[in-house]
């Protein structure tokens, strides 16, 4: 089981993709087109209004639209 869930966690580093919900700064300045202030306005919108959930609701995000989500929606 301890093997699996490690490949697992592998393979989501290898491909890049971020957990908008437990993602840190560091994490998510990794995101095409995030830098500090987009990354600023997610930990604040987690901490006010919990977690996101779906990738749409990053659009209640200032600096966050339709564009932004299709670009990154496999990340």
């Amino acid at each position: 089981m301890r093997f699996l869930l490690l490949l697992m966690f592998a393979c989501l580093l290898s491909f890049g993709a971020v957990d908008i919900n437990k993602a840190d700064m560091h994490e998510l300045l990794k995101i095409k087109g995030v830098g500090e202030t987009k990354a600023e306005a997610i930990l604040a919108y987690r901490k006010k209004g919990g977690c996101f959930n779906k990738l749409e609701d990053l659009q209640k995000v200032k600096g966050f639209g339709e564009k932004f989500i299709e670009k990154n929606r496999g990340k």
